[in-house]
Formats: C-alpha cells, structure tokens, sequence
C-alpha cells in the first residue's frame, strides 16, 4: 500500500492536536524530511511535557488555539480524530484546496502487509484483541493498533509486507478517509453515540460505513446481520460479504447453530467453538467472538487455533472486567461502556440484581434507552457526574436513585445497598471527560475504590 518514497519531504505540514495520535503523527512527518508545525486549543501549561519534545525534534508548536495564518501557510494539513472536520479553519483550507489527511489516512499511505479494520459502536476493542490474539496463536505476523492505544502511524515501521495489521478504528478517524483500505472491514453494530458531534443518526452511521468505501472484490466486508440500520444503509459494494450474527443462520459468515458457532463459507459449514467454551459475559460478546472467529477463517487461521483462542480469552480490561467479591457482592468494571447502548448491553449480561453506577460527560444522548433493563434487572442507580440530573430525569420512576460526588462515594453507596448474591455494575453511558483522563483512568479509579472497602 506504499506510495511513492517519501512524498512530504520539503513540504509544510500542520498537524491539528497533540494528544497521543497528534504525537506520532508529528513524530513520523518530521523524520521524512517534512517542516511540521502542531497546532492546539489548550493552553501550554498542562501541554508543556509534549511541546519541550515535540520543541527537540525541531517541530514548531502552537498553543491556545487555531491561528488562521498557520493553516494558510501549510501544504498538507493532518487532523487527529478528535478534532472535528467542521472547523472554520479547516473548512477554509479544504476550500482553497489544502489536502486534509486523517492519522489512518496517512499511515495506510505507508503501511505494509494487510489491514483488518474493525469499527461499530461497541464492542470494537474486545473484537479487536481476540482477533490480534487468534491470528497470533495462528502463527501469522500481527500488530494491532488504532483506536485501541497504538496510532496506526507508529506500527508502519514495524511492518511488513506479510503483516496482518488488525485495527480499530472509531467514527472520528474514518471521517476523513479518502484512500484508506482495509482487506477486512468489521462493523460491528451501529447505535447512537457521539451525538453531540454528529447532526443525526445516519451522519454518524455514514462515517462507520466509509470504512467499506475503498475495498474491491478480492476484499471482505463483515457485517451484523441482525443490525437492522447496518443492514438498511450498507448499500452494495464491491467487497465478498460475510455475515454474523446469533438469531439468523447466514450462507456465508459466523452464526449460533447447535450450541455453537458454525462457519460457513462456499456451502461448506465448520463447528468452530462450542458455547460453553466461551467465557466473556452476554449476548453481545458472543456477537463479538462471532465476527472474530469470521475474520480469523478468512485469514485462514486453522479451527484448533481459534479454538484455543477463544476459550483462553477472558475479555478486556474496563469491559464487563470482574474486580473482586466482597461479602458476597461481585464487583464488575464496564467502565468503556460509554454509551446508552453499551450500558444496555452489560446490564443484559447479568442474571442477578444490580446496583448500577451511571454517569459522567454527556454526548446528547438519550438514556430513556435504558428504562426497560433498569426496570427488569436493577435494583438501585447510583449516578455521578455532569449527566447525572439528565439521566435522573429520563429515569424517573423507575428504581431509587442516589446521587454521588465521586467514584469513592458511588461505590460505597452501591456496596451499601447491595445484598449478598448482587452486583455492583459500573457501566456509566457517558464519556468519561467531566472527571477523568479518559475510561481507562475512570476503571482505575473504581477498582481502587473496590479495593479499598
């Protein structure tokens, strides 16, 4: 997938944000012979640690906001995935013709070997690791990155020409692509999420859907059969569809038939991995290992490795992740459930009651959603952060509500209200911003919390 050597010597580039992707952008343009300049909102303070290395490698930094002048004087602007396209600045340079390149845009420019991309509003980091896991056990030269925590720009050096590069990839990042190519494309499931940036479903569910764009009809394209707006807006491509799924037997993909996931392919039917081997909690993950277990036959992984695969894997940290017990109280981390669906998922995965601890930065969204699985299976909500008023209100009526100003005060609370044989679930349905780092910091935090009573 390699263009031309080293296009961007010479040339002014700007790269739009300095978070961790913005980083390794700036990074990898500076060592091809590119005069990089960042640029970003925030004020330098709490910037300072980037900018001094950033400022080392002879890369020019601009902070506290977009200086119109700075993205005029540049040829080739890069934009890291959370900074919307829609931007004044970024709308003038698309209309005087400035190329705009997203971080996966660019990195596929480089990249060797081929990419498996998976996307879909939940569900994309479990997938993602039992795919790299069982093309790993498989023998196959893996590197997984993306939305995951490595930029896909820093595994292009790492690469191959028989590299499998597994990667997810969020609707912020397939906004811009233009080239980009996956052998494999997953979507996995399409929900409302980032509604506040998005004007409308459909928007949204565009931006997932770039990522079947590109491909021709030597590529995969493996779909929810039971996602009804995936399978409404998923028009014709040029790519062999599979699909997967646990309702629906399918011709061609991974489906739930005779306690099992059977592969299907080319009218041949393989009994992949029996239900009882499969470890991670709820319906959902079984989606999930559904669409692994398709990309890994596609590949050609054998059944003994996906077998192994999946009945060794027990998920991912912060998703439907068990803490401990404590009097007869189980304790679950679904801290990267940070929609209304994904919360709906995890309480879904449970047979016994629960506290369910709600809450953090809202996306504009709709947490009425949740009524029916609050109503059947929890016992109390505990919620914390900007959105807890919000989720109150659309929540009215339907279990007691306590209000908590920290995570430390919302596990106590549930603990207290949780009798032996119960569940103290965090799945909060929002964004982590208001409080955290990110979900990651916000797992963290609730296990010490745990840990500490």
């Amino acid at each position: 997938m390699t263009l031309e050597a080293e296009p961007f010597a010479g040339k002014k580039v700007l790269v739009v944000g300095m978070a961790r992707t913005g980083m390794a952008a700036a990074r990898f343009l500076r060592t091809r012979g590119a005069g990089v300049t960042v640029s970003d909102c925030r004020g330098r303070g709490p910037l300072e640690p980037e900018i001094r290395k950033l400022e080392a490698l002879g890369i020019d930094c601009e902070v506290g906001g977009h200086r119109p002048e700075t993205f005029r004087k540049t040829e080739c602007i890069v934009v890291s995935p959370g900074v919307p396209l829609e931007q004044p600045v970024l709308r003038e340079a698309a209309g005087r013709g400035t190329k705009i390149l997203s971080e996966i845009e660019l990195a596929s420019r480089f990249l060797r070997g081929k990419i498996v991309g998976i996307t879909g509003s939940n569900g994309k980091t479990t997938t993602t690791t039992l795919v790299g896991k069982i093309l790993e056990a498989a023998g196959f030269r893996v590197q997984v990155g993306g939305n995951i925590g490595v930029p896909l720009i820093s595994l292009v050096e790492s690469s191959a020409s028989d590299s499998i590069n597994v990667v997810e990839l969020s609707s912020f990042q397939l906004e811009a692509v233009s080239s980009f190519r996956a052998h494999i494309a997953v979507i996995l499931n399409i929900t409302p999420d980032h509604m506040d940036r998005y004007p409308t479903l459909e928007a949204y569910a565009r931006a997932k859907l770039n990522l079947l764009k590109n491909q021709t009809a030597s590529d995969f394209a493996v779909l929810n059969r039971e996602d009804r707006l995936l399978r409404d807006l998923a028009a014709p491509a040029a790519a062999q569809r599979f699909w997967f799924g646990t309702e629906v037997p399918v011709d061609q993909g991974t489906c739930l038939q005779d306690d099992g996931l059977v592969f299907s392919q080319g009218g041949k039917r393989e009994q992949m991995v029996r239900l009882e081997a499969i470890r991670v909690k709820g319906l959902h993950n079984l989606e999930n290992v559904a669409a692994a277990v398709t990309v890994a036959r596609l590949l050609g992984a054998s059944v003994q490795s996906i077998r192994e695969s999946v009945a060794g894997f027990r998920g991912v940290s912060h998703r439907l992740e068990w803490v401990r017990e404590i009097r007869g109280v189980d304790f679950y981390n679904d801290s990267k459930a940070t929609n209304p669906a994904s919360a709906q998922r995890a309480v879904e995965a449970f047979e016994q009651r629960l506290i369910l601890i709600l809450g953090g930065r809202d996306k504009a969204s709709d947490f009425s959603v949740l009524s029916p699985q609050v109503s059947r299976r929890v016992k109390g909500l505990v919620l914390l952060g900007e959105a807890s008023r919000k989720i109150e209100s659309q929540l009215a009526g339907t279990v007691p509500v306590t209000r908590a100003a920290s995570m430390e005060e919302a596990v106590q609370l549930a603990f207290g209200q949780a009798d032996p044989g119960e569940v103290v679930l965090l799945a909060p349905a929002c964004s982590s911003f208001d409080m955290f780092r990110d979900y990651e910091e916000r797992g963290n935090v609730f296990k010490e919390a745990v840990h500490r009573l």
